[in-house]
């Protein structure tokens, strides 16, 4: 139980640490607002998932 509690804990933690970066720097940022970039937001979280996800199951696959 107390893993879990753990878990949540740091969870929380991330979650308003990222909340606050984009709340307040990113609005500093000058990123133009282009499709480019809007292809780029959507898609890159994606990619990162699949990324973890493949590496992941290859070492699993190794052992």
């Amino acid at each position: 139980m107390e893993n879990q509690l753990g878990f949540l804990f740091k969870l929380l933690i991330l979650s308003t640490l990222i909340s606050c970066l984009i709340k307040y720097v990113c609005p500093m940022l000058a990123v133009p607002e282009t499709s480019i970039n809007a292809l780029i937001l959507v898609l890159l979280p994606t990619l990162i998932m699949i990324t973890i996800f493949l590496t992941r199951m290859t070492k699993q696959k190794q052992n």
